[in-house]
């Protein structure tokens, strides 16, 4: 019978973000978990086992490539780089997901263009408040 996860991973709610991939029992260091990613195309689908593995620095599995000769797909499968224990999550750090440098660079550029824009509006009211004071003294003056 098919399962989506190797029997001794399970999904549950994760402290990290949303549910998370984590071990009914201990697997040891080096432990083969199966695929998590496939890519077809040049687009990348995540399997069941990828679709909940969250992220984290001190990550204790990693992605490794699964090339196989003549192949029309790259692979990646899940391999623990310790011991995890029963009951603790399985982490990666990911790293298929990262924001292309030229779209920082716009980003950044487009912050300063809208601090720019922000202080000059401010600039810009006070004047007008300090216009429409001298205005009202002045008329009050005049009125006295």
């Amino acid at each position: 019978m098919y399962n989506p996860l190797p029997d001794r991973l399970t999904i549950q709610p994760s402290l990290i973000s949303g549910l998370g991939l984590f071990a009914i029992k201990g697997i040891a260091q080096g432990t083969n978990l199966g695929t998590t990613h496939i890519k077809v195309d040049g687009e990348i689908f995540r399997t069941p086992l990828g679709g909940f593995i969250n992220c984290d620095e001190n990550a204790n599995c990693v992605k490794i490539e699964m090339r196989t000769e003549g192949s029309i797909t790259d692979k990646w499968n899940l391999v623990t780089l310790r011991t995890i224990t029963a009951g603790e999550e399985l982490t990666l750090k990911y790293t298929f997901y990262t924001i292309p440098k030229d779209f920082l660079e716009e980003a950044e550029k487009e912050k300063k263009e809208l601090e720019e824009s922000y202080q000059e509006s401010k600039r810009q009211t006070k004047e007008r408040k300090s216009t429409e004071w001298a205005k009202g003294f002045n008329e009050w003056k005049k009125n006295k």
